[in-house]
């Protein structure tokens, strides 16, 4: 089966840093660490808004975890699982991809 296009390259995306991304109308963002990917739907579990205000800027502070512009909220990079703010325990929604030769594809 032939991959699809790919949704991002790894190297665009500096380490500890994120990325917008929008697939066949549908708003993601990626967060790299290292040579890992995370890929989760762009959507706050909170209020069901995009969680940046500012292009590629889905990273807190410290650029440990991701935070939600709207109210603060903080997740995990790893699992999406809120950790601060309105929808504690509550997890942001990861997108199936697989990472081949550093580019990440859309699992169908």
């Amino acid at each position: 089966m032939a991959l699809s296009e790919p949704v991002c390259q790894l190297e665009d995306i500096p380490d500890g840093g994120s990325i917008g991304l929008n697939s066949n109308g549908e708003e993601l963002f990626a967060v790299r660490k290292g040579d890992q990917l995370y890929l989760y739907r762009n959507n706050c579990p909170h209020d069901h808004i995009p969680l940046n205000w500012e292009p590629d800027q889905f990273m807190d502070t410290s650029g440990t975890l991701i935070e939600c512009a709207n109210h603060g909220a903080l997740f995990t990079i790893e699992t999406g699982e809120c950790v601060a703010g309105p929808c504690l325990g509550d997890c942001l929604e990861a997108v199936d991809f697989t990472l081949t030769d550093g580019k990440a594809y859309l699992n169908p």
